[in-house]
């Protein structure tokens, strides 16, 4: 029970703490590996296995397989959206308007994989998990963990509505950054049960792979192609700097 509490306080607090600080920003990708390595140490010094983990080697192949499956419709739903001239505007976001494509492809292949994608998988749907499933009935682990995961979204979703000036007021920020998290909860509970069902961390790590990745590309897609029609138009248009790590 202490680990598992442990556990759910740390991460609750780490992104919304450690997240704002200048060296965390700049060796995000490196400082959370760091963390997740730490991470996968205490809980093997717990008493925690790779088969508590979702690691079983022999388990692999199918959380691949149930991965790929779960993620491809995520993947062709951003192209399509991205594709299609009335859903551009849902996905532009700011913090994408401002890379150029050598920084779009250091988030896409280094910072989202390692920083976010391996990192949150490992703690939450590893680690977390199964220390909440030693002392805890499936239904109440997975509820908590994915409450802590809502949490630990809560200083990234207001960063980036302010980056894109989306609920100005007070009460509509709250209002809007209790939703995100709600949501993100859902989805850590969509995620938990991947790892469930395939008995791999594999599945939910291509799942979250194939959201994370494919929103800023299709962000990217929609941006260009706005500006193209709106330069044809000879309209003036131009992006915000960037100033502001992707939500993890």
């Amino acid at each position: 029970m202490a680990f598992a509490a442990a556990a759910c306080i740390v991460l609750a607090g780490y992104n919304n703490l450690a997240g704002v600080q200048p060296w965390h920003r700049r060796w995000y990708p490196a400082v959370n590996a760091l963390a997740a390595t730490a991470a996968l140490a205490a809980a093997a010094a717990s008493g925690l296995t790779p088969a508590d983990l979702g690691l079983r080697r022999d388990r692999l192949r199918a959380g691949l397989r149930c991965g790929s499956a779960a993620a491809a419709p995520v993947v062709a739903a951003f192209g399509l959206a991205a594709l299609t001239p009335a859903t551009r505007p849902l996905l532009h976001d700011q913090r994408i308007a401002g890379l150029d494509r050598r920084q779009l492809a250091y988030h896409v292949l280094l910072r989202i994989p390692v920083g976010t994608v391996a990192w949150e998988e490992i703690a939450f749907r590893g680690v977390l998990q199964a220390a909440l499933r030693r002392v805890l009935a499936e239904p109440a682990a997975t509820a908590v963990g994915s409450a802590v995961f809502g949490l630990w979204h809560i200083r990234p979703t207001a960063e980036a509505l302010a980056v894109n000036r989306l609920a100005a007021g007070r009460g509509a920020r709250i209002t809007a950054v209790t939703a995100v998290a709600a949501g993100t909860a859902g989805a850590g509970a969509l995620l938990s049960l991947l790892r469930e069902r395939s008995g791999s961390l594999a599945a939910p790590v291509l799942l979250h792979l194939a959201a994370n990745c494919a929103a800023p590309l299709a962000s990217a897609l929609s941006l260009s192609g706005s500006l193209g029609r709106s330069n044809r138009r000879g309209r003036k248009s131009g992006a915000l700097a960037h100033h502001n790590a992707l939500m993890s």
